[in-house]
C-alpha cells in the first residue's frame, strides 16, 4: 500500500498544525505560520555571525537553570511554532534527550535578528505574537548604516500586553556594549562581532 504524497501548498481549512507537519519530508526548511506551510529564507553570513555570537555571549553567561539556544522550535500554538534566531529559556523540569519545541511558559527572552526577508516579521508579526504569548522580553537586532549591530530591546508591559522600551527608553537601541540584568547578568559587546 502505497501513501498518497501530501500537497503542503493546500492546507487543511483549518490549516496545518505542527503535529501534522514536523515529520513531513518537505525539500526545504519550513516555517508555519497561521497553519500555512512557508519556505524559510536563506540567511546570509551577517546574519549568521550576528546570530551565532549573541547565543556565545549569553551561553558565556548563563546561569542556572536557563538554556540558551538558536534555531529551536518555540510553540506559540499548534499553528505556530516559531524559530527564532536565538532563545532563552528555563530549563528546569524540561526532559532534554525528548524536548522538540520549547513550551512558551518557560521562554524567558527570544532574539530575533532581521533580514532583508524578515523585516516585516521581525519587526511586526514576531513581536505581537511573542508578546501576546507572555514573552517577557524581546530583542531585535538590525544591521546599522555602518553595518555594525544595532541591538533594539523591548519588555513586555504586563497592563497593555505589547512590548515596549518606555521603562528605559535611553538605553532601547544598543550599538556597543551594554548590560542586562534579566534573565541573568549578561555584559554584551556588539562590535565584537565583526572585530577580525
Amino acid at each position: 500500500m502505497t501513501t498518497e504524497p501530501v500537497d503542503w501548498m493546500r492546507p487543511p481549512c483549518r490549516g496545518w498544525t505542527y503535529d501534522q507537519v514536523k515529520d513531513l519530508d518537505l525539500p526545504f526548511e519550513w516555517d508555519l505560520v497561521d497553519g500555512v506551510i512557508r519556505p524559510r529564507a536563506m540567511t546570509d553570513h551577517w546574519h549568521d555571525s550576528v546570530r551565532d555570537e549573541l547565543y556565545f555571549q549569553l551561553a558565556s553567561a548563563g546561569q542556572g537553570p536557563y538554556a540558551i539556544n538558536t534555531s529551536r522550535c518555540v510553540l506559540l500554538d499548534a499553528f505556530n511554532p516559531a524559530r527564532p534566531d536565538v532563545v532563552v529559556f528555563d530549563g528546569a523540569g524540561l526532559d532534554f534527550f525528548t524536548l522538540e519545541c520549547v513550551p512558551v511558559a518557560a521562554v524567558s527572552l527570544i532574539v530575533e535578528v532581521v533580514s532583508p526577508v524578515s523585516r516585516a516579521d521581525d519587526r511586526h508579526r514576531k513581536p505581537g505574537m511573542y508578546a501576546e504569548a507572555g514573552v517577557p522580553s524581546y530583542w531585535r537586532v538590525e544591521r546599522g548604516e555602518d553595518d555594525f549591530p544595532v541591538l533594539h530591546e523591548f519588555w513586555l508591559d504586563q497592563a497593555s500586553g505589547v512590548y515596549t522600551a518606555a521603562n528605559r527608553p535611553e538605553r532601547a537601541a544598543h550599538t556597543d556594549r551594554f548590560r542586562v540584568e534579566v534573565p541573568f547578568p549578561v555584559e554584551i559587546d556588539l562590535k565584537s562581532i565583526f572585530r577580525f
